[in-house]
């Protein structure tokens, strides 16, 4: 009962996490980190393969099941099934509520407001993950890079995530990915705002735990 009450929490992180990254994808300010890296890696391959089957969301269904396969040889205590559903659901969460947004964001805005929207858009985003990782039934594939770095370093998890999304832009860049301002904001702001909700997220999720435990 326990673990679907913990996956139950990570769907509603996931939803929460995957409206700001619609909101963020639909500004046009740049590709988040880690899609920045997957294009200059798509791009990469796109040049020197002549393959029809490699395309940017191939590749980076790749490069997250690498991430798993690394960590399932490494430090298999990581993969959880939460980590499967951020993969399974991701997407189509992304194409819901692209559906019903996508007609408000045409035409032109100001720079001031794409900004504030970019910036509103980080902080849903680290709030939804911020469940997604303290559920404890797993997380985004990229994200574990963060959580396993911060907790074999001892390190703190705000400060390990805005190294890793900034490795991600500068490797993806130098293999031809294409970034612009939204991906520096994402990069400086989502880690920092995400360990700041980290422990509030903690105790929502045991309190929820408890409240569904006792009615049960």
């Amino acid at each position: 009962m326990n673990k679907i009450i913990r996956c139950f929490i990570l769907l509603v992180g996931l939803v929460i996490a995957h409206f700001g990254v619609t909101l963020y994808l639909l500004v046009d300010f740049g590709a988040d980190p880690f899609n920045v890296l997957v294009q200059g890696i798509y791009r990469t391959l796109d040049n020197y393969c002549d393959l029809t089957w490699i395309t940017h969301g191939n590749v980076h269904i790749v490069i997250c099941l690498l991430i798993i396969v690394i960590l399932l040889i490494v430090e298999k205590s990581y993969i959880k099934i939460g980590t499967i559903l951020c993969m399974v659901f991701g997407g189509p969460i992304i194409d819901f509520f692209t559906a019903f947004l996508g007609s408000v964001f045409q035409g032109n805005r100001p720079f001031v407001i794409n900004i504030m929207l970019e910036v509103l858009a980080c902080v849903i985003l680290a709030l939804g993950m911020s469940i997604v990782i303290k559920s404890d039934a797993g997380t985004g594939p990229n994200d574990l890079v963060a959580i396993v770095i911060s907790d074999k370093t001892k390190k703190k998890f705000s400060i390990v995530r805005m190294l890793t999304d900034l490795s991600f832009v500068v490797l993806g860049a130098l293999l031809g990915g294409v970034w612009g301002v939204g991906t520096l904001i994402c990069a400086f702001l989502v880690g920092p705002v995400a360990g700041f909700f980290l422990p509030y997220s903690e105790r929502m999720v045991k309190q929820v735990i408890k409240l569904i435990a006792k009615r049960h």
